[in-house]
């Protein structure tokens, strides 16, 4: 072959540059335009065959490590032999190439002993002198893949002019290359945050909430974690309402990683932990000086909780004096430290606790209106466990794992125990079924964890003699339930004087049988005013099956205490519990 004179040689390498700057700009598909420019380049410089090495990367996901060199696009060669083309790092003059970052030529492949040639297409062809020509596609120093390519060797042709060009056309073809995995990167990114948005947006639906770090398969559950998800992306305070025990943190730490605010602190206090002194200066901080010891000054955890949320717990445990100063940061979001007047300003989103029953402080004055409505924006409900059982199952399990994988055991709880964990009371709720689980687990010699574990199968249970000392405690003598006779009961026979405390007794006309008052018998001491008998003492809960439960909670489930209590026969009690198909408990 007889190399073209020097003008017209520059002019066609001028053309090839331009033609493969048209292609690789009008479109981002990589091997359509990977594959023209290559048709490019063996026309105008009249090449046999040509191709490009890429490292092989998945769709998705990071490459191989160490990576694998393909062919990812060829002009020249058949599919079949793409196929075979495959290199490692170092491997033949491609891979070499690759690691190094060097261009190399190879003026007759038949005499070079490090040319490995994977795809058999750039073998010794008969009676010809073939070159391989190959240079790396650079950008930003890193080499990202290889443009091969080979000629055979006739008359005085110039492979540096050549290489020259090659160089030129790897440049713009790792460019190319690094654009289109950046776009691709980019657009995948995007697809998937749609995704999340579409299922964050789209209503979940119903009996299918989860929450983080929480367990709760039951309807009762579900409806508390629809709340959750409900309020959560809101600014609203929320107070969440509860018995000890239910898990209310919990709730209160998913409620702050739902938000918006998820990468703010999360910041908690015990209100209950604290005296009126130090709880100021806990949550408003202190200037250096403001009292003895103050040495420095001290940020709040209101300041603390810039940005995020504040987990005041035992809210209703607080002084009439500390509501006043609370009231005003819940109102203005400002406050001033303790022995300071500068006013600082914060961002705080409230999350609230209690198991107290804050309405009723309100009516007896010891709980500010104001501040009741100003925490009580959004309230959530958490059921007490025995109202749940169905979520008792999952508990155990997740209680039960985490204890095998801190101490290294494979513990497992049987049938027998299940069912005894499933029946019990559980008046400190998920708090004393989490102890009872751990303790058991403790004490447990096998891998297996049975009904005749548990401390309450020996009379052993400490919970179960707190109950029924605070259950004796509470029983009062003049309480008064209300049942509703359906039908005329057998006469019963009479039943023990209820012995009446001489400091409570404001009244001097007495009455301790049942009395009949529009088709309602009501039970439990009376006094007469005009010949009218009317109830005192403290007042049970309205209607009949909650003044049932509440008096066999009183009493610790004994039905021989209850009726005692109600002024009733057993006999008559328990045809009251089963006609309301209400469960005795047994400890």
């Amino acid at each position: 072959m007889v190399p073209a004179p020097a003008p017209e040689r520059s002019h066609v390498e001028l053309i090839t540059i331009y033609e493969i700057c048209r292609i690789l700009g009008a479109s981002l598909d990589l091997q359509r335009s990977f594959r023209e420019a290559l048709n490019v380049l063996l026309v105008h410089l009249h090449l046999d065959r040509a191709m490009i090495v890429l490292v092989d990367a998945p769709e998705t996901g990071e490459p191989p490590d160490p990576p694998t060199l393909r062919v990812h696009s060829a002009a020249g060669l058949n599919s079949e032999q793409i196929g075979r083309g495959v290199w490692a790092p170092g491997e033949g003059i491609v891979g070499r190439v690759f690691q190094s970052g060097v261009p190399a030529t190879v003026t007759n492949v038949t005499e070079s002993q490090e040319f490995v040639d994977r795809t058999g297409a750039f073998s010794a062809q008969d009676g010809r002198r073939m070159c391989f020509l190959a240079v790396p596609l650079v950008s930003d120093n890193n080499v990202v893949g290889v443009l091969a390519t080979q000629r055979e060797v006739a008359g005085k042709a110039r492979l540096s002019d050549d290489q020259r060009v090659l160089r030129m056309v790897a440049t713009l073809l790792a460019q190319a290359c690094v654009l289109a995995r950046a776009v691709t990167a980019e657009h995948r990114r995007l697809q998937l945050e749609t995704t999340r948005l579409q299922k964050a947006l789209a209503p979940e639906p119903r009996g299918r909430y989860t929450l983080d770090s929480v367990v709760g398969v039951s309807s009762e559950m579900q409806g508390v974690f629809a709340e959750v998800h409900q309020a959560a992306p809101t600014r609203s305070t929320v107070l969440l309402r509860g018995e000890s025990g239910t898990g209310k943190e919990a709730i209160a730490r998913a409620i702050h990683f739902q938000s918006t605010r998820r990468d703010g602190p999360f910041i908690k206090v015990n209100c209950a932990a604290l005296t009126e002194s130090l709880l100021e200066s806990e949550l408003f901080g202190h200037e250096r000086g403001a009292f003895t010891g103050a040495a420095a000054d001290r940020k709040g955890r209101f300041e603390q909780a810039h940005g995020g949320s504040l987990f005041l717990d035992e809210v209703g445990d607080i002084s009439a004096a500390f509501q006043a100063k609370l009231l005003r940061v819940l109102q203005e979001r400002e406050f001033e430290r303790v022995g300071g007047n500068r006013t600082i300003k914060v961002d705080v989103r409230l999350i609230c606790a209690t198991n107290r029953d804050l309405e009723s402080m309100v009516q007896r004055g010891e709980y500010r209106a104001d501040l009741y409505y100003r925490i009580n924006v959004v309230s959530i409900f958490l059921p007490p466990l025995r109202e749940r059982r169905s979520d008792i199952p999952p508990l155990v399990a997740h209680f039960l794992d985490r204890y095998n994988k801190e101490n290294r055991r494979k513990l497992k709880v049987s049938a027998d125990a299940m069912d005894v964990l499933t029946h019990c009371y559980w008046p400190g709720n998920v708090r004393e079924l989490e102890n009872c689980i751990e303790r058991t687990a403790t004490m447990a010699g096998g891998e297996v964890i049975r009904a005749v574990a548990f401390p309450c199968r020996q009379n052993r249970c400490l919970t179960q003699t707190l109950h029924h000392l605070d259950k004796e405690d509470a029983v009062a003598p003049v309480q008064v339930v209300r049942i509703p006779i359906k039908e005329s009961p057998r006469p019963a026979a009479p039943t023990p004087p209820v012995e009446v405390d001489p400091a409570e007794d404001l009244f001097t006309d007495i009455d301790e049988s049942p009395h009949e008052l529009d088709g309602v018998v009501r039970i439990g001491p009376t006094e007469r005013l005009n010949g009218v008998p009317r109830q005192f003492g403290p007042q049970p809960p309205s209607g009949e099956r909650e003044r049932l439960i509440w008096a066999m909670e009183q009493c610790a489930w004994v039905q021989a205490k209850a009726a005692r209590l109600l002024h009733v026969t057993p006999r008559q009690l328990g045809y009251a519990l089963r006609k309301h198909n209400i469960e005795v408990h047994k400890f």
